[in-house]
């Protein structure tokens, strides 16, 4: 496995962690199953919580948001290594 599967498996791991502090019925296996996809998380949470999906919509997305800037800065971190 390379560096980048390793950062991206952990943001992930990361993600699934804030992702079960919101929403603690789900389970890791339900997460895994989703591979990430914010629409299927998006769907167990409704099936689990019957929560509008406007609501969950959005905070979802504000947590997937925040992993965004940390990916991005971690691939620049990578890109800059690799450049030396």
């Amino acid at each position: 496995m390379g560096p980048n599967e390793n950062i991206l498996k952990g943001k992930w791991r990361e993600i699934k962690g804030e992702v079960q502090k919101a929403w603690g019925k789900l389970t890791d296996d339900e997460l895994e199953q989703t591979k990430g996809d914010m629409k299927a998380i998006g769907g167990l949470i409704q099936q689990r919580y019957g929560e509008a999906q406007e609501k969950q919509s959005q905070k979802l997305a504000d947590i997937f948001k925040r992993f965004e800037s940390k990916k991005d800065e971690a691939v620049a971190g990578m890109k800059k290594s690799l450049k030396r």
